[in-house]
């Protein structure tokens, strides 16, 4: 399953989940490297 997570304000990344982390982010896979953000659904941009 493809899920999207932001890295910061204005970085999104797009790959296959790996797995849901205690802090509310999650792991996913884009290519051969793994990246760790807050999924798009829970993100929510502070002012």
């Amino acid at each position: 399953m493809y899920k999207t997570i932001m890295m910061g304000s204005c970085i999104a990344v797009q790959g296959l989940f790996l797995r849901a982390l205690e802090n509310g982010k999650i792991a996913i896979k884009v290519g051969s490297k793994e990246f760790i953000g807050v999924p798009v659904e829970s993100y929510s941009k502070q002012a």
